[in-house]
């Protein structure tokens, strides 16, 4: 999939090196076809990682991607420079009266907290309120998916005894469901939280789906009957070395972290990982894009 982001957004030059058709504004001008409006609401601090690992995905399709940065004004993000918030990125102020044919909200580490702990909850919530009319397809990512289940269903987090990090293996539990087309009867997902949606609490609302599950992991893809949301508790964007990180900066913050699940090779940090999620994430990312947004969302969004 082409996608159309700003030239000088460090994203660019990345995933041009890795041969992901990335267009330039002027030539997405051009071209008489109206692309997919997506907008993703970052609340990751590693705001350029998480940026150009979603866009990745997002490059895997044949449709053409118009992409929106949008971040929280009732927080300042500590990790990335303020010339790169203000140059990519818009507040709700700037969007609200805009249309989009999906959206994606990511995770973020703040699942300790009580949701109404959080200082730009409010502001989510306006923004989760705000889709249901605004976008056709949401996609909720970790913490993000917690925080659109707890927002639109009351379907609380609970704490796990211990950090939940490496790679789990999955199910499809309906392999005819479109979001799962394609799909091997076990697949690879990365998960790194502190937290857990729990089955039994998603079987009490009608309104919900269970897409896959893991033995080890739990509840890992669900949908709204609509299907026009979507939650995910694990991090199929992540890179080889995004846990590697978390482990060693755990570590050196002296919190003693159990090496991830079936991550390094023979459990020795000093192996690089070697990557067995990332085919199963570019398809469910692609099948979201095709059969949830591409093929449903009218083309005209001013009647969204």
């Amino acid at each position: 999939m082409p996608i159309k982001i700003p030239n000088s957004l460090p994203a660019h030059k990345t995933l041009e090196n890795e041969n992901i058709f990335v267009m330039a504004e002027q030539r997405a001008q051009s071209q008489d076809i109206r692309p997919l409006r997506i907008i993703i609401l970052n609340l990751m601090p590693t705001k350029i990682e998480t940026e150009t690992q979603l866009l990745r995905l997002l490059g895997n399709s044949p449709l053409q991607v118009e992409i929106e940065l949008l971040q929280t004004a009732t927080h300042k993000s500590k990790n990335v420079s303020q010339e790169h918030m203000l140059t990519f990125y818009k507040t709700f102020d700037d969007i609200r009266e805009d249309r989009f044919d999906g959206m994606i909200i990511t995770g973020a580490p703040v699942e300790l907290m009580e949701f109404e702990e959080v200082d730009y909850w409010q502001e989510l919530c306006t923004i989760m309120e705000w889709s249901k009319t605004h976008v056709y397809s949401t996609f909720h990512i970790c913490w993000g998916a917690q925080a659109g289940l707890y927002y639109h269903y009351g379907v609380p987090k609970h704490k796990l005894e211990s950090k939940l990090s490496g790679i789990y293996p999955h199910r499809p539990l309906d392999l005819y469901h479109p979001l799962m087309r394609g799909f091997d009867e076990s697949y690879m997902v990365p998960h790194s939280r502190h937290t857990e949606t729990r089955r039994e609490d998603i079987a009490l609302v009608k309104d919900l789906q269970i897409l896959s599950y893991s033995d080890i992991a739990g509840v890992h893809l669900i949908s709204d009957m609509a299907c026009r949301n979507f939650y995910a508790t694990g991090h199929s964007e992540y890179d080889r070395d995004t846990i590697a990180k978390e482990y060693l900066r755990d570590e050196k913050l002296g919190l003693s972290p159990k090496i991830p699940y079936n991550y390094f090779p023979d459990d020795d940090p000093t192996k690089p990982p070697v990557i067995t999620w990332r085919a199963a994430g570019s398809l469910l990312f692609s099948n979201w894009l095709n059969y949830f947004v591409y093929q449903r969302t009218p083309y005209d969004l001013s009647t969204l």
